[in-house]
Parts: structure tokens; sequence; C-alpha cells
């Protein structure tokens, strides 16, 4: 039996698979948490992928390995391989403006036809704009600019500051692939290349960035030490164990899910996404879409939404019952939940773009104003912006053929139900599973054998296409101008 081991390397914590390279049999596993925050130093995040290593059981038998993570976090180093401070991660929307300033002096078109996307908070690019000019010595110092899982795929190479690392720190042995690379706003999908002019633009100067790997091109392979972390525990990384690229959370978790060209991946976490695999890149000007590459070899068009999960956890509070009797309260109520809508920007939003914008109930009426008619306006409120996304795909060259539709509020009766009445395409909802990890995992055996691993994936439900045009006639209606 051949293993191969995949890491998600996310926001909340680090998760790790190993798997059979032949079946996809899950062999074992392990999980770290991560500090919470939107700064995070990083060596927090080696000392999880260390615990999580070793409550999976090592790597003593594991032939390859590849780290996936969360995009576009801001890991700076200076000359010696050091950590400068720590880490602004994708939700930290301290540079906003610099977003805007980078916009102003490229334009979105512009910035859209050379990076694929039009640069938010989330993006690398315009959080080194923000250390420019908020921590000029800082930035001063920076020699090279990383990605979260470029960093940790250093690090378990054998690389990094002196004292630190058996190989010590080569700056130019750092290393990402296509989807991460693509969530920088500094490297163009279309042509493979980093746009060093925007770089410098950000930064202030030009710097080391990784090289950009293909999908089954090796990072390299791993050297024989003991890897520590800042607590009692250790794991001893063996000689010789391929190390894959890595991923971006979303391009990693297309990969474990297997999507291909038709797929439109539709996940209900702490924010939402909607991405789908392409044959061919897309650019959005008016920054609704970010462009980005895959993990595979095509490309990633993706929208994200701030209001997700949370918008079922706040209306079970607010009902005081649990997920499962939200869904049964809202399966009482009929399709448009008898007028009553849920606009559910709560936390503001991003698609559309209205940051300081709050959630609003219309309709409100005595026929509607009931539990159930809540419970479903909460539902069909948050699966009517995830269509907008779907819409927003579609208008760059998207032509979905099934959604798959994951993240835990995915298994929810009611939200499946509600699901197939608010898409226009089928919807098949994959039982749960660590995706991103499973797909640094495929690209691990992809990189090790030379052939994509297809492995069988496991289906909670296929609710029956239902499609009810009122649920998203009522949301247009109330539908708000973004503004920047």
């Amino acid at each position: 039996m051949t293993l191969v081991a995949g890491i998600d390397s996310s926001t909340q914590s680090c998760k790790v698979v190993i798997r059979d390279l032949e079946s996809g049999e899950l062999v074992r596993q392990g999980r770290a948490t991560h500090p919470a925050g939107t700064e995070v130093d990083p060596a927090f995040w080696w000392d999880a992928l260390v615990t999580a290593l070793d409550a999976a059981g090592g790597l003593d038998d594991v032939a390859a390995i590849a780290i996936a993570g969360q995009q576009h976090g801001m890991v700076v180093l200076d000359e010696a391989g050091e950590v400068i401070r720590p880490a602004l991660l994708w939700n930290d929307t301290r540079s906003a403006p610099a977003a805007r300033e980078l916009i102003e002096e490229f334009g979105a078109a512009s910035l859209a036809e050379r990076t694929g996307s039009v640069p938010v908070a989330s993006f690398t690019a315009t959080k080194l704009r923000w250390l420019r000019d908020a921590e000029p010595s800082a930035a001063e110092r920076v020699a090279a600019v990383a990605l979260p899982h470029d960093w940790l795929t250093w690090r378990l190479r054998g690389y990094g500051p002196a004292g630190a690392s058996p190989l010590g720190p080569v700056l130019e042995e750092l290393v990402t692939d296509r989807s991460d690379a693509s969530g920088t706003s500094y490297w163009n999908p279309r042509t493979g290349s980093y746009d060093r002019e925007l770089l410098v633009a950000a930064l202030g100067h030009d710097a080391v960035l990784p090289r950009v790997l293909g999908p089954a091109e090796a990072a390299g392979s791993t050297v024989a030490f003991t890897a520590s972390a800042s607590t009692p525990v250790s794991v001893d990384v063996p000689a010789a164990i391929v190390v894959g690229a890595g991923a971006g959370d979303n391009a990693g978790a297309a990969l474990g899910l297997g999507a291909v060209e038709g797929d439109v991946v539709v996940s209900i976490g702490t924010s939402g996404t909607v991405f789908a695999v392409t044959s061919e890149p897309s650019a959005d000007e008016s920054g609704t879409v970010a462009g980005f590459a895959d993990a595979s070899g095509a490309f990633l068009p993706l929208v994200a939404t701030l209001n997700a999960a949370r918008v079922l956890d706040a209306t079970a509070a607010l009902l005081g019952v649990s997920h499962t009797e939200l869904g049964a309260l809202a399966l009482e109520a009929p399709a448009g939940s008898d007028g009553l809508v849920l606009q559910p920007y709560f936390e503001g939003e991003r698609t559309p773009n209205l940051p300081t914008a709050t959630a609003t109930l219309f309709g409100l009426t005595l026929a509607s104003t009931t539990r159930p008619g809540l419970a479903r306006a909460a539902i069909e409120g948050l699966l009517c912006g995830l269509a907008d996304g779907l819409d927003a795909v579609r208008r760059v060259g998207v032509v979905p053929q099934r959604i798959l539709l994951i993240g835990g509020a995915a298994l929810n009766p009611a939200v499946q139900a509600v699901a197939a009445q608010v898409f226009d395409v089928p919807v098949t909802v994959p039982l749960p599973g660590e995706y991103v990890a499973d797909g640094a995992a495929v690209q691990a055996g992809w990189v090790l054998s030379g052939t994509r691993p297809s492995w069988a994936i496991s289906l909670a439900g296929s609710p029956a296409p239902d499609h009810r045009p009122i649920i998203r006639e009522q949301y247009a209606a109330h539908a708000v101008s973004p503004r920047g």
C-alpha cells in the first residue's frame, strides 16, 4: 500500500489526511487548532502542522505529501529567512483603502486583464501596500513574500531560518502553485508570470517570489530532520518524501471533490463561495468574479460572500431553536415565505460590494410574520445570495451542469430542499469531508505517480429539481446597488 498525505492549513485549524494512493481509502488523520485573529505569527501554523502530523501517526510510511492552505495571507521574510511580522490573513480588512488606491492607480479593467481579478482587501498585494504605508521600516526589510502554504512547504522541505532548519534560509527555494499565485494580484493566470510592476507598486521594491509550479510538478523532496513545535510535540520527517506544490483552499477543495468543467461548487461555511472549473481564464472588471487559476492546470472563477452559515446561526438563535429545528420550521412555510424576504447582509457584504450594509427583513405582514416564515426566509436569503454568485460566474462564460453543495449547512434537509428550488440546475450534496486536505492528497498522489488519482466521492443526497422562480424574483426586487 502506497500512502500519500494531504494537509489543509486553514484559518481555524490544520487537518492532515493520509490516504491509500490506489483506492483513496482514509488510513488515518490528525488535527490541531490555530489561534483566532486576523493576523497570526506563522510559527503557530508550524506548531499546528507538527501537532497534526503527530496525531496522524507521523510520516514514516508516507511516500508523498502536499499542503493546501488559506489563500492570500501575507508572509514576509527578511534575508535571513526570519518572519518580519505576524502574517496578515485574508480576512484582515485594514488593507481595504490600499485596494482602492491600487485600483485608482492602475484601473479596474487593467488589473482584471493583468491579474484576472480586481483587488479587494483580502488579496496579498493590498496587504503589501498597507505594510509599505503603515510600517515602512518593516516593508524595507522584506526580501521575500510568501503565502501561508508556500511558507509551510518551504519549512517542511527543510528550509527556514539558520539554526531552526537543516538547510537554512534559501529564499530561492520558495515555491507555490498557480491557484495560490492567482490570488496575489501580482500574477497573471493567462501568461503564467509575475507582474513585477504591480509587486513594486504594492511593496515599494522588488522581492523574491515563490517559483510557480505546475499541477504535477514536485517542489522537491524532504531531508531527514525532526520537526519540532514550541510545545514538547515533535515528529520525524524522513528523507525522500516527494513534496507537491500545494494549493489554495478552494482549488484544493475542487481537486478533492473531483470537480470538472460543468461542475459549480457552492460552499456554505462561515463565508460562502461559488466557484467552477473552466478551460479558459476569465477577467471581470466589475470585481464580482475573481479569475483565479485552479490546481489542475485549468481555471477557477470564484465569487465569495461574507454571509453564509452564520445567517442560519443568527436566525436559529433568535428563534431559540437548533439548526435541525430551524430546518423543520422552514419546511412548514411555502416557497417564497408568504412574501417575507431576508436580505442577509449581517456583516456587510463582499458580493455585492456593500461593506457597511446591514441585514433587512422585507414583506412583514400579519400573515408572513411567523416562525416558519422567518426560518424559511433565512434559508432562502442565504441561498439567493449564492445564486447571485452563480449568475456572476455565468456572465464570465461558465455553463453549469451540476451544483456540488458542500459545507456543514448543506446537510440540513431544508437547505437541500430549498436549494433545489432556488437553483435552476441539479444539486448534488457530497457527504461531509476534509475536501481541501483530500485535494492536497490528490496532488501528492499525482506528483508521485504522474497520474491524477480519481477517488470516489460519497453522496449525502441529490434533491429532485424543483425550481421555484418566485423565491429569486422576490429577493431581486429588494436588490441594493453595490458601492465602493
